[in-house]
């Protein structure tokens, strides 16, 4: 399964949307720097939704981009959810990312789900650790490489 990265996304501060970046480095084991996200504590080191999963939002309705959902890298033509825990993923020619959750648990809700009644990301949007880090940018080819049972 071969994708694109269609935009990559940071925040200072946690609970907020993310802002499109010309290019994010993605530090081994702790996630995207400048990120508020990032901390290398813990199993959600950085955050993807497809622009198929912003596409269901703005059908129902919506203006939302890329980065609205606190993703830190919006994808196009891969199947995020549908794939399972422990799956290899590259980007470019050096970023290797592993699959530790799909979806997550919201405890409050967020301004996108009071405007539409229901938000993606919970469902679709999956987490991944950084095995090895380097540059990624709009445009870079994503490959599902393998996955551990």
């Amino acid at each position: 399964m071969e994708g694109k990265v269609i935009a990559v996304n940071i925040s200072e501060k946690k609970g907020e949307r993310k802002k499109n970046a010309d290019k994010v480095y993605l530090r081994e084991n702790f996630g995207i720097e400048g990120d508020a996200h990032a901390s290398g504590e813990w199993h959600r080191q950085v955050s993807l939704l497809g622009i198929e999963s912003i596409g269901k939002m703005r059908s129902a309705g919506l203006d939302v981009s890329p980065g609205d959902f606190a993703e830190n890298i919006t994808t196009e033509g891969i199947d995020l959810p549908s794939l399972p825990l422990g799956t290899k993923i590259t980007i470019g020619d050096d970023i290797e990312l592993e699959v530790s959750q799909i979806g997550k648990v919201c405890h409050d809700r967020c301004a996108i789900y009071y405007q539409a009644g229901d938000c993606v990301m919970p469902k679709e949007g999956i987490f991944v650790r950084v095995i090895k880090g380097g540059w990624a940018r709009p445009g870079d080819v994503i490959k599902v490489r393998s996955f551990e049972l």
